[in-house]
């Protein structure tokens, strides 16, 4: 896993999102400003300031434009190796999300043993969703696996409250300091801190004289308690976040923030959290009121679809894994004594998949990376539940189908797509965005124009947030000129083609496609 994220983060160039979060880290660093960025609280690119430190990039103090024009002018106007750089700011999402991998084995050990253990990491390790978004500069992973390692120190916190509870609870301060989305979680991990610590103190009696319904009272209060020192752990670590960047808690976001009403607002009031994550949360209410494109299954549409996610995550996931998957539920909720872990495993993404389902923004699995995480611990109790010879063949074959599908998906994980849908050629006739193209192969576009095409007329449709003349793509936009004028190369990038209207289908439809870059470009014929 190690090697494959390596070898995407060094072989990338920026996808959409990362200009963004590096540029951010970077007046972090320098000015200890929230100036960009608001929608997303600060740790995730605190994080990723790590990498951007080693970088040493040059800041040009006086650019005034917004965060996507901030992205652009670090990487390539302040005379930064936008590739040094990248590199750099990728390595930290890269070691945490092998960190993650231990969570996930120690969480799968703790309930189904080591065998169980090494099925849990082998899914987790040969995720082609985790390999590509664990290579990138972004929030998803560390956001994921934040919710995940809360829920493995609960699942430990029954038996030793004092030490687990609170780092459960910092887990989750985690999670929410990084991506707003993780929020739908605290509830159900505050309601499972309460089942955690029940067990922990019911080995004896509360104290002599005491009636069952005291000693209900008692322990109710206690689990309260309990479930009181993980939301205040989980508080610290937003303040800390945001007091990291600027201990005076300064408010310099210049542009608009949405208001926001009824239920919304009174959740936004709710929170315990300082003045710049309630206006970013007022931004994301604002984001999720607008008419968002989609693409599925070779249909644009406007709006959202409920079934989007689901039906994204069948064409992106491996069988073997979906199996594996599917097993390893059915087992945490059939099998008494695995029972009792089945609300750690399954609740929590049960809950984020739901909320991510409501979401209007169709853009990709990404939203939904806690899956291959806690159900890869799920896949685990398969070996447990079994402890027979067929059993243990069985996960064996399933995960050995796993790494064979994704070893061959090297090094394009980003448009992968397992084989009952084609493979990762086909994904853009199915999906767009994060799931295919997210503007990550403009170097390898320019290397194969180089090789294949030189001095050829070149016209480009580039969906992100490179900038081609940089990596020598000297190209002009085809929807600027007559459709009799545009002769060569037509390159065009599949999330762009998948929803072209008007002059760019024109071209496409009368254009023949000669080659591919990545899985995610197609180069026509004109």
């Amino acid at each position: 896993m190690a090697a494959a994220m390596a070898t995407a983060a060094r072989e990338q160039t920026p996808t959409i999102d990362e200009p963004v979060y590096v540029a951010t880290a970077a007046v972090y660093l320098r000015e200890h400003r929230l100036a960009y960025n608001p929608e997303h609280p600060p740790l995730g690119k605190l994080l990723i300031a790590a990498g951007v430190a080693a970088a040493g990039p040059r800041l040009d103090t006086s650019f005034t434009g917004d965060q996507g024009a901030a992205g652009r002018h670090l990487l390539y106007e302040s005379g930064n190796d936008p590739w040094r750089l990248m590199l750099w700011a990728r390595l930290p999402v890269i070691a945490l999300t092998l960190l993650f991998g231990l969570v996930v084995f120690a969480f799968a050990r703790d309930l189904a043993g080591p065998a169980g253990g090494l099925v849990a990491l082998a899914l987790y390790a040969f995720s082609p969703d985790l390999i590509a978004h664990g290579s990138l500069a972004t929030l998803d992973v560390p956001a994921a696996g934040s919710v995940l390692t809360s829920a493995w120190l609960l699942w430990r916190a029954r038996r030793r409250p004092g030490l687990y509870v609170p780092l459960a609870g910092a887990a989750l301060g985690a999670a929410v300091a990084t991506k707003m989305n993780a929020l739908p979680a605290v509830p159900v991990l505050l309601a499972l801190t309460v089942v955690a610590v029940r067990p922990a103190r019911g080995d004896r009696p509360p104290g002599e004289g005491l009636g069952r319904r005291a000693a209900r009272i008692r322990g109710a209060a206690v689990a309260a308690g309990w479930a009181a020192v993980a939301a205040a752990a989980m508080a610290a670590v937003v303040w800390a976040s945001y007091l990291a960047v600027d201990p005076r808690l300064r408010r310099p976001y210049a542009g608009p923030v949405p208001a926001v009403h009824g239920v919304r607002a009174a959740l936004v009031g709710l929170m315990p959290f300082p003045a710049a994550y309630r206006d970013g949360m007022r931004i994301q209410f604002g984001l999720e009121g607008r008419p968002w494109q989609g693409f599925l299954f070779g249909h644009a549409y406007t709006g959202s679809r409920w079934y989007y996610l689901p039906a994204a995550l069948l064409v992106k996931t491996p069988l073997g894994m979906l199996a594996l998957w599917a097993a390893g539920a059915a087992v945490l909720l059939t099998v008494r004594r695995l029972r009792r872990a089945a609300p750690y495993v399954l609740a929590p993404p049960a809950v984020l998949l739901a909320a991510a389902m409501h979401s209007s923004r169709d853009f990709g699995t990404r939203y939904a990376l806690f899956l291959p995480m806690f159900l890869a611990v799920a896949a685990a109790t398969v070996v447990a539940a079994g402890r027979t010879r067929r059993a243990l063949a069985a996960a064996g074959v399933l995960t050995a189908c796993v790494a064979i599908s994704s070893v061959r998906a090297y090094p394009f994980y980003l448009p992968y797509a397992n084989e009952a849908f084609g493979g990762p050629a086909r994904t853009h006739l199915l999906l767009h965005d994060s799931n295919v193209d997210w503007g990550q192969d403009l170097g390898r576009l320019a290397g194969r124009l180089r090789s294949r095409y030189p001095g050829e007329r070149v016209w480009l449709v580039y969906k992100g947030s490179g900038v081609p003349s940089f990596y020598g793509v000297h190209a002009a936009d085809p929807r600027a000129a007559p459709p009799g004028d545009v002769h060569g190369l037509l390159v065009v990038s599949d999330s762009a083609a998948a929803k072209a209207t008007g002059r760019l289908a024109e071209l496409i439809a009368s254009s023949r496609a000669v080659d591919e870059v990545g899985h995610s470009i197609t180069l026509y014929r004109r």
